[in-house]
């Protein structure tokens, strides 16, 4: 079966979601969609928008592949707003990180999807909102919500101490051992702790969903695979050799110039999908 690429709406995170974005990822041959929840892009707490969403995926033949877990309040003009993080030590702010996540969630029951990509914690600039013991409590809460609504929950590889693929593996065999949560590979992060290819095999048997986007390893720039440093043929045979039959989830952006972009990511996806047909 072929490998299916999907777009991560973060391309168009300054705007409100709309059918023309959706229609726009269509037409660059892209057949599944992630989309990032936050409430001045989508927002999951109003039923009509989920709906109209819902609908445009529908008429354009599109599958929801999943959900981003909301991590900022808003992201208007460029500027991000107040942080939301599921491992703030700061138990309100954690509460509220984790009911906004749960509200996200719930979308589920009117538009289904199968995978909610969360980080644990901020990126290192910001380990003040990064404790272990407080996203084990939040995990815990989410993993029962998820399982629910048949939900898996996908943690994210990020630039943390909680979020290295090593330390994602142990968190999910020694201390959560559910069968419905796994890992996000994210390729962009995976290269800013090293080698990707290395990533992809450590955290192999809790592959559930991934990120495609490159870098030149220095810092998070979500560019078009081939456009930083990333060795992308090495990686795609990494995930062809351990079995991943998932979607590959383009996570680019974001932009204010995205036909641009998708023009050059179809080219990307295309180089990629000849990849996956090579010999391991």
């Amino acid at each position: 079966m072929p490998a299916a690429f999907g777009l991560s709406t973060h391309l168009f995170h300054g705007s409100r979601l709309s059918s023309a974005h959706l229609t726009l990822a269509a037409g660059h041959g892209f057949s599944v969609i992630e989309v990032y929840a936050t409430r001045s892009h989508f927002d999951y707490r109003d039923a009509a928008h989920v709906d109209e969403v819902g609908q445009a995926l529908a008429d354009l033949g599109l599958v929801l592949h999943g959900l981003h877990a909301p991590t900022t309040t808003s992201f208007t003009d460029g500027v991000w707003g107040p942080t939301l993080s599921i491992a703030d030590p700061d138990e309100s702010r954690r509460r509220q990180a984790v009911d906004e996540t749960l509200a996200a969630m719930t979308v589920a029951s009117r538009v289904p999807f199968r995978h909610l990509v969360v980080h644990l914690g901020v990126p290192d600039a910001m380990p003040a909102l990064t404790q272990r013991s407080a996203a084990q409590r939040s995990l815990a809460t989410l993993a029962d919500a998820a399982e629910s609504l048949g939900v898996h929950l996908a943690l994210e590889v990020i630039p943390n101490a909680l979020s290295h693929p090593g330390a994602l593996v142990t968190l999910i065999e020694d201390v959560l051992e559910r069968r419905t949560v796994g890992i996000c590979l994210d390729t962009g992060h995976a290269h800013l702790w090293g080698d990707v290819t290395e990533a992809i095999e450590l955290c192999s048997g809790h592959l559930h969903t991934t990120h495609l986007h490159d870098n030149h390893g220095r810092r998070d720039e979500h560019l078009v695979p081939g456009r930083g440093t990333i060795e992308w043929d090495a990686a795609m045979l990494a995930f062809q050799k351990v079995g991943y039959d998932g979607a590959f989830v383009f996570e680019l952006g974001p932009s204010t110039a995205p036909a641009d972009i998708l023009a050059a990511a179809a080219v990307a996806r295309r180089t990629l999908a000849r990849a996956l047909e090579m010999e391991p």
